[in-house]
């Protein structure tokens, strides 16, 4: 399939109500998608130019997840949130095979290559680089890329489970672990209920049996984190918002943003201007609740009173 780019206007992606519609239309064509092995997707291509920050938002971001506000450089997770929008677009098209109902959050690694000016223009641009077979279902990993004045300076890739059956061949050839499981430790599927879209049942996952990193904080957390966060960065998923959507799709109560984990632990931990992060999410946090925040080194960890992993990730310099 050929590549397309098309360019989107700013004002029509960059705020929290734009991303309503998309949302019911994923919802709207999910069940008219059948996932299956070897689908392939489309190549196209959005970028957003000219994207400039509107401190008022980012300062509710910084306040929800930890960061400090008013410093003239964006929380290394923030350009996620900038993309967002144009991430759900894509996810929520036609042309993409996967239904955008019970797509789960994997894992996401982000590259910063230099630090971002919260009063800098940036130019975004987001594309399916590539659906994988997995051993339950199928992978689809998405990347943002952010440019100042044409210079690539972040970009991550995030990766996506939508799950359905899959054939002995397919489970034989790709394994029964990921990358990310395996720089971690652990063997573990990594198919857990932090996605962009509702979920369909709480999964029982084995229990984790690598050593706990030294508990450095614990947080209480309060019942309105996920409204919050969603206020903030524009991911308004009803799971994360409302006890009783939560409970249509399997889970005992609301639960944190997976990003919102992710940006919180790298608030405590702090990285280097060039950084690279690597998240895998483990295990819903469900609301309120209380976590452990765990670190040694470069790694990090988020685990619940029971020691259950909710997420683990590592930061390390980008060379």
């Amino acid at each position: 399939m050929d590549d397309t780019t098309e360019t989107m206007h700013t004002q029509a992606l960059t705020s929290s109500p734009a991303l309503v519609p998309l949302l019911a239309r994923g919802a709207l064509l999910s069940p008219f998608k059948r996932p299956r092995t070897g689908v392939t997707a489309s190549r196209t291509r959005l970028v957003l130019p000219d994207v400039r920050i509107d401190l008022a938002k980012l300062a509710a971001y910084e306040r929800a997840c930890g960061f400090g506000v008013g410093a003239d450089e964006l929380p290394l997770t923030y350009p996620h949130v900038l993309g967002f929008p144009l991430a759900m677009r894509l996810m929520s098209g036609r042309a993409f095979p996967l239904p955008l109902l019970g797509l789960v959050h994997t894992s996401i690694e982000v590259s910063r290559h230099k630090a971002l000016a919260a009063t800098g223009e940036y130019e975004l641009s987001v594309y399916v680089d590539e659906l994988v077979p997995h051993r339950r279902g199928t992978e689809a990993a998405v990347v943002t890329e952010a440019r100042a004045g044409g210079e690539l300076v972040w970009e991550s890739r995030s990766t996506y489970l939508a799950r359905h059956r899959t054939t002995p061949e397919s489970t034989l050839r790709h394994g029964t672990t990921t990358e990310t499981s395996l720089r971690h430790g652990t063997t573990t599927e990594t198919s857990l209920r932090h996605g962009t879209a509702p979920e369909s049942t709480l999964e029982q996952r084995p229990v984790d049996e690598r050593k706990p990193l030294r508990v450095l904080a614990e947080w209480r957390l309060a019942g309105d984190v996920g409204r919050r966060y969603g206020a903030a960065s524009g991911d308004r998923n009803p799971i994360h918002l409302h006890p009783l959507a939560a409970r249509l799709f399997g889970f005992p109560g609301t639960i944190a943003h997976g990003m919102w984990s992710v940006a919180r632990c790298l608030a405590e931990h702090g990285a280097p201007q060039a950084a690279l992060v690597r998240a895998e999410f483990r295990a819903p946090v469900l609301l309120p609740g209380t976590v452990a925040y765990g670190a040694e080194g470069g790694a990090f960890e988020l685990r619940g009173d029971s020691g259950r992993l909710h997420l683990a990730g590592e930061v390390s310099p980008l060379l």
